[in-house]
């Protein structure tokens, strides 16, 4: 008997659960394209950063023909404007209008806290950008990871480095007031103290402060260094005024991984030279994935990528890895968040795999702001490799004390 059409229809069950075409639903579904939301910036002063978040991504997904596991991949993009509120508005619209399987983002900490019961309560896996330190320690977030790094994870050896390499020994700290500034600069406070040293001053502008010269007229002199805690355009226009200031020369200064960004860079001049700063990328990586994608992305956008960029790149790896493990199958939520934690990936940044908590575990270099070619860049001086969001404390120690921020660890060394 020849096996017809309607025969075929029939005989896969037409009204009992499958399509009007005989495929039951979860193959339709692996037949339609995975639906990818990232949550981005793209106005007000992260926007220079969130800008390059989009731009990686999109060149991820585009050297790959837009497919992972033989699915095409739909990116659907929304800017939070940096406001928690608007993130947990468009974080709402990507999963319940636009129907994404995944996101990657947001970008800064304020945002991710915003969205955190939400992830829980929808169960939407999660590739965050952002650094909210609590969300991968004590209140970790079972369908989120965190490829990139905690507010504190680079803060913390470049706070050894200061006191073991640089031999500084009375430092100040100075960072935008959101809980990223706070956290990266609890983070090497502590470091810092338990090595031995001082931090004297804690200064916290407003993140859209117009200017910065009330803090620099009160920032103490008698340091042996300043610690930039800043996000996004804020470092650059610190750094110009206490330039104007006179105090280049005077006060030595060292940076978080965003506060000399190579977004940031790419205004600066030679009053950059020479500064220090710590990061989990360089645009000057010398690792196979990396001696591709940073000049790529500098053909393209006349530019070397810098953190907001190497973390979407880094994700779209991460995220492309855990697709494939489950041959596509992201429908299935709990599958395909358990590959992602499970994930071992060569990237941009070098190798990346997971805590038991989401946070990435990989390699924490020591830049230098030199020049090449006619621009200035990030050479990496030194290495700290396999970096946990704990440094070198035990983590059940570590969890016991409250999340880094304006007030712990306790600052005991203040000075008036």
């Amino acid at each position: 008997m020849a096996f017809t059409r309607r025969r075929f229809i029939q005989a896969t069950g037409l009204g009992l659960g499958a399509s009007t075409l005989g495929f039951p639903a979860i193959v339709r579904a692996q037949s339609e394209p995975i639906r990818l939301g990232l949550l981005t910036v793209k106005t007000g002063p992260l926007a220079s950063g969130g800008i390059d978040m989009e731009k990686a991504l999109v060149m991820y997904l585009r050297e790959r023909n837009n497919t992972l596991a033989g699915r095409k991949v739909d990116l659907t993009v929304a800017d939070t404007a940096g406001a928690p509120a608007t993130a947990r508005t468009k974080m709402q619209e990507l999963v319940e209008r636009d129907k994404v399987h995944a996101v990657t983002g947001p970008l800064d900490a304020g945002s991710a806290l915003a969205i955190d019961d939400y992830i829980r309560d929808k169960q939407i896996p999660t590739l965050s950008v952002a650094a909210a330190e609590d969300m991968t320690q004590r209140k970790p977030n079972p369908w989120f990871v965190r490829a990139t790094s905690t507010s504190s994870h680079c803060s913390q050896p470049l706070a050894d480095y200061c006191y073991k390499t640089l031999k500084y020994r009375r430092m100040a700290v100075i960072a935008d007031d959101i809980p990223y500034g706070h956290e990266m600069c609890a983070g090497f406070q502590r470091v810092f103290e338990d090595a031995g040293g001082k931090i004297v001053q804690k200064l916290f502008p407003p993140l859209t402060v117009p200017d910065y010269g009330t803090y620099l007229a009160q920032m103490k002199t008698n340091i042996d260094c300043i610690f930039l805690g800043f996000a996004g355009s804020n470092g650059f226009r610190w750094y110009r005024q206490f330039n104007e200031y006179g105090l280049k020369g005077k006060i030595n200064v060292v940076g978080g991984m965003t506060a000399f960004d190579e977004a940031v860079l790419r205004n600066m001049g030679d009053e950059a030279l020479g500064i220090l700063t710590a990061c989990w990328y360089s645009a000057e990586l010398d690792n196979p994935i990396n001696r591709k994608f940073a000049p790529a992305f500098r053909a393209e956008m006349k530019y070397d990528p810098g953190f907001y960029a190497a973390a979407t790149y880094t994700n779209g790896a991460v995220f492309q890895a855990a697709v494939e493990a489950v041959k596509g199958k992201v429908e299935d939520k709990a599958a395909f968040m358990k590959a992602l934690r499970a994930t071992k990936v060569d990237t941009c940044r070098g190798p990346v795999s997971f805590d038991a908590y989401g946070n990435v575990i990989g390699n924490i270099y020591i830049r230098k702001v030199e020049r090449k070619e006619g621009r200035l860049v990030n050479s990496v001086i030194y290495t700290y490799p396999n970096v946990s969001q704990f440094w070198t404390y035990d983590p059940k120690e570590f969890l016991k004390n409250p999340v880094y921020s304006r007030d712990w660890p306790p600052a005991k060394n203040l000075e008036p």
